[in-house]
């Protein structure tokens, strides 16, 4: 039988594994194979058979290949789908070694080093904001429960309400306003925290798909005419959709006006107050009480790792407050203490997640992380001039981050929104590009995430001549057809062309 902890085994195997690995990212950063290989989930599920049918043990390193596969490939340079980023090896070597050494970080004594880590993190990424040395906070699973846990603080700030230890039966309904286009992690945090479904009031949204403070107070009047108590309002910086950043200073005005918590979801742009040229989108970011920054999307770490970030000290003492005699919190004299993390989160045990944004601040520098930020955002802003020029593509809006919003519009074609998405899964069965789509205004367009740091000029051209392909693919009766032919203008009511359906069917249109 072999020793799973045997020493040499771990070395002779992780040698295996690395030298794939690295063979593998050599292949993704010149673009080799598909961005995916794209199987339905059931064929996919026949691929991976039962360990209880299996009748022989299968080394890791000889699994890895069939693994790699099969996987998504986000360091492929013409991965522009979501917002996961292309870890850097610094952070995939970091999360190994927290792997090994699992110290839980909930508690200064199961977590020495990475409790640490999290202070200087938080010092760091809070003068970054503009906080000042007081900053508090922590490293959470996601943005998700960062969300939760910033609101689920905001709750316990609300006067005469003591929501933790009392609950909130019999007491007035609560509720938060944001964007139209905030993120659905802020509706579930409410519902979580027991707001209900009209816990998140909406506010309307400009031309470019950010809040707009004007609209503010007539939010805040129909949540009171529902009989809610308004304590909050969130800021997008930016919004997951469009990559629009909310214009944070008035709407903190607006909450200090009012005596509302101000947090700023800044899952993904956030890290504009690490870059010069972009650190004007984040203006008044550091008047808000609370912020949320995940680094497994702009700062190239691997998910999940996300810093909830608060002014002022003592802000989350009393929204996860207990205690357990098993535990070794301290309270330092009454006071919550940094070292214990475990006492402002959800997380009873949590992984080094510091280990790997600390370890690759110290390899690589600050600075590096800041011209990635730059860069992205900056090849937005060009993809978008280029899909304004061309006569067949329209865009949603101007980038203001490394979002782009975008539809194919060729002339002919009755109904846009079925063409997006059957382009769509064009590119994304062909494994050439991954792209995604939203609906905005109530038309369907692809969404770009410029995310990957080998992604360049080339790539978008091709991604715009790729698109122009799945919609015209020739003859080949194994692609069944073009997606668009004949027909008159945009507008025009004469003329057919096909679109293949979500699964490769078609509908004659």
């Amino acid at each position: 039988m072999v020793d799973p902890y045997d020493p040499e085994g771990f070395r002779a195997a992780g040698h295996a594994v690395i030298d794939q690995l690295a063979d593998y990212l050599a292949g993704t950063a010149t673009g080799e194979g598909p961005v995916l290989r794209y199987a339905p989930p059931e064929a996919s599920l026949n691929q991976w058979p039962s360990p209880l049918e299996m009748d022989q043990r299968v080394p890791f390193a000889d699994l890895l290949p069939q693994v790699i596969a099969g996987s998504h490939h986000i360091h492929h340079p013409r991965y522009v789908g979501h917002q996961v980023s292309a870890p850097i090896g610094s952070a995939a070597l970091a999360e190994l070694v927290s792997a090994v050494l699992n110290n839980g970080t909930a508690e200064f004594e199961m977590g020495p080093v990475s409790n640490a880590m999290e202070k200087r993190l938080l010092e760091w990424l809070g003068s970054a904001l503009g906080f000042g040395p007081d900053v508090e906070g922590l490293f959470t699973s996601g943005g998700s429960a960062g969300n939760l846990t910033a609101l689920a603080a905001a709750r316990q700030s609300v006067v005469g309400i003591d929501a933790w230890n009392d609950g909130l039966a019999g007491k007035q309904p609560l509720a938060i306003l944001t964007s139209e286009q905030a993120h659905y992690s802020n509706d579930r945090a409410a519902r979580i925290l027991g707001f209900g479904a009209g816990g998140v009031v909406p506010v309307a949204v400009d031309d470019r798909f950010r809040l707009d403070p004007t609209r503010l107070r007539e939010a805040h009047r129909r949540a009171q005419d529902s009989g809610r108590r308004v304590f909050a309002v969130v800021g997008n910086a930016c919004s997951t959709a469009t990559g629009a950043f909310d214009p944070l200073e008035p709407i903190a005005d607006y909450a200090a006006e009012h005596g509302l918590w101000f947090h700023v979801d800044g899952a993904h742009g956030a890290v504009a107050a690490l870059a010069p040229a972009y650190r004007h989108l984040v203006a008044g970011i550091e008047r808000a009480d609370s912020v949320v920054l995940d680094a497994h999307k702009m700062l190239l770490m691997p998910a999940l790792v996300t810093a909830v970030l608060y002014r002022r000290p003592g802000a989350a003492d009393r929204a996860f407050h207990q205690e357990q005699s098993y535990v070794g919190f301290d309270t330092h004299g009454g006071a919550f203490a940094w070292w214990d993390s475990g006492l402002r989160t959800l997380e009873c045990t949590k992984r080094m997640m510091a280990l790997e944004l600390y370890a690759s601040l110290l390899e690589h520098g600050p600075s590096f992380f800041a011209d990635h930020v730059t860069r992205t955002f900056d090849l937005a802003s060009w993809f978008a001039r280029e899909l304004e020029a061309a006569a067949d593509f329209e865009l949603a809006t101007e980038p203001q981050a490394n979002i782009v919003c975008f539809r194919f519009t060729p002339d002919g074609v009755l109904d846009l929104d079925a063409l997006q998405l059957a382009v769509r899964d064009e590119l994304v069965q062909s494994g050439a590009f991954y792209v995604v789509k939203t609906r905005l205004r109530d038309r369907v367009h692809l969404r770009t995430t410029i995310i990957n740091a080998r992604t360049d000029e080339a790539d978008l051209r091709a991604l715009m001549e790729a698109i122009r392909a799945a919609a015209n693919p020739g003859a080949d009766s194994t692609r069944g057809g073009p997606l668009v032919s004949g027909g008159a203008g945009r507008d025009g009511d004469h003329g057919h062309r096909r679109i293949r359906g979500a699964h490769g069917s078609e509908e004659l249109h």
